[in-house]
């Protein structure tokens, strides 16, 4: 486990994203990275107009999918059991692992390929498959790597993004047997792919996750580079998928613009080494392929958040990260710091929706509202406004409200200092009585007082002058006339 991984467990966000701010050479790798990555996509993306009609188009494939969920759900479930695939609900990730448990247990599954998937991250199934006795691998190499250092990923599509390669040669050497240390990148990856063949060859299950699918066919669409989702989803006899509700299309059509520009947004690739598209089990006439396909849909929350007719638009995300990579705060803390399986912009809009405001309350303010996020989403979720809104419900408590945990960081404090502000401006004689306190006594406050710590953490306590506008326009004769 990393120094930074163990300071996030042990801190609070704030706290966490301070201890990562101090360590300035991990800072600068991580803005370097960025930079890079912010001018990959930038060099995909020549044409304004084109990118410009590109987000329209999945915007609207994502809202207008959003806008019949029920019925697509419903839809995707009759056409995947009319191919052969099996369709389980869980409403929360303990369901989850135990609907997927119970199928491996059912078929005497003792070792698991698994594919790169955020959900199974949200549900912590390997952790849960372990406890049962159940071998799990991770194919993705990034993936492979943090789980070998027992650390969650920093980013929900390069995982491994805050490891060197130095970091990864001393895993290599520690974990994989006859691995020699070397920092040649290429050696590297040889030992890996040659250590993860074997772990294809021999498990008795595949485990992956899902980016899109497609209600008019019944299909789950994977994108990936390594060829690594596809041998976990063909090789094994045994298939299963977990992904959250909110994932599916209407049609094939939909999936073109996405597919278009979920690559060129994550990775400033012109798109991804390998698209897979599943539709059924193994049918009799095919040699490979698995014999079962099952498919857990996943809610946790996603239902409540669907309610909201604003927050509703925080599940067209396709997981693409260019809202984390141009995130000036991301760069600066990681994605360790946020101490959830999505951090970053989207991260401070789900995470609070899905686990509450009373312990993740704190993520909405990690942002200065740049925009930078809203400029380069995809599919144009207005990241800013439902961060500006999931502020407002975090101080104001709602008979009804959207989010558990409304009104849970609500400080009594604030809400005076702010009514003693409306009433100030309101009230003319009530301003003037405040400048003059001010004035005359404002400058003997500590920094240290409440009023003033949240300010003064991060700025210098503000200086008052030692007499009102008014005043020294008094004294200018200003007032006489």
């Amino acid at each position: 486990m990393t120094a930074e991984t163990a300071t996030a467990e042990k801190l609070d966000f704030r706290a966490a994203a301070s201890a990562a701010v101090a360590d300035a050479p991990r800072r600068e790798n991580f803005q370097r990275v960025m930079t890079t990555l912010m001018d990959k996509r930038l060099a995909q993306f020549p044409n304004p107009d084109e990118l410009s009609a590109l987000r329209e188009q999945a915007a609207e494939v994502r809202a207008r999918a959003l806008s019949k969920l029920p019925d697509l759900l419903r839809r995707m479930e009759d056409k995947c059991r009319e191919n052969g695939i099996v369709v389980h609900w869980a409403e929360t990730p303990a369901e989850a692992n135990r609907i997927i448990l119970d199928i491996l247990q059912a078929h005497g599954a003792k070792k698991v390929i698994k594919g790169k998937s955020m959900v199974s991250e949200e549900t912590h199934l390997n952790t849960a498959l372990e406890g049962a006795a159940i071998e799990v691998v991770e194919s993705d190499l990034g993936e492979y790597i943090i789980q070998l250092a027992h650390e969650t990923p920093s980013h929900i599509v390069m995982p491994c993004i805050h490891k060197t390669k130095e970091d990864i040669a001393r895993l290599f050497a520690q974990h994989i047997k006859g691995q020699e240390y070397t920092e040649d990148v290429a050696a590297l990856t040889e030992a890996a792919r040659v250590e993860l063949r074997e772990r294809f060859a021999a498990a008795d299950a595949g485990i992956s996750g899902v980016n899109f699918m497609v209600a008019e066919t019944g299909s789950l669409v994977l994108v990936e580079n390594e060829g690594n989702g596809r041998l976990s989803t063909t090789l094994p006899t045994l298939h299963i998928a977990i992904t959250g509700i909110e994932k599916v299309v209407e049609n094939l059509d939909d999936v073109a613009p996405l597919l278009s520009l979920l690559p060129r947004s994550a990775t400033g690739q012109a798109i991804t080494t390998y698209v897979n598209m599943i539709t059924s089990p193994r049918k009799a006439d095919e040699k490979d392929g698995p014999r079962e396909v099952h498919l857990v849909l996943l809610d946790n929350g996603r239902s409540r958040v669907y309610a909201d007719p604003q927050l509703r638009d925080t599940l067209r995300c396709i997981r693409c990260g260019a809202c984390i990579n141009h995130c000036p705060i991301y760069a600066r803390v990681g994605g360790h710091a946020y101490q959830q399986v999505y951090p970053g912009p989207i991260g401070k809009i789900l995470t609070p929706q899905l686990l509450g405001l009373e312990s993740k309350g704190d993520q909405p303010h990690a942002s200065s509202l740049c925009g930078r996020c809203v400029e380069v989403c995809p599919v144009k979720i207005p990241i800013t406004d439902i961060l500006v809104r999931l502020r407002e419900e975090a101080v104001e408590a709602h008979p009804h409200a959207a989010v558990a945990g409304s009104g849970s960081r609500r400080s009594w404090l604030e809400s005076v200092i702010w009514r003693g502000w409306k009433i100030a401006h309101a009230v003319p004689a009530f301003y003037r009585l405040a400048g003059w306190g001010l004035t005359r006594f404002g400058n003997l406050a500590p920094a240290s007082m409440p009023m003033f710590k949240e300010w003064t953490s991060v700025r210098s306590k503000p200086t008052f002058a030692a007499k009102t506008l008014h005043e020294l326009a008094k004294e200018k004769g200003y007032g006489d006339e």
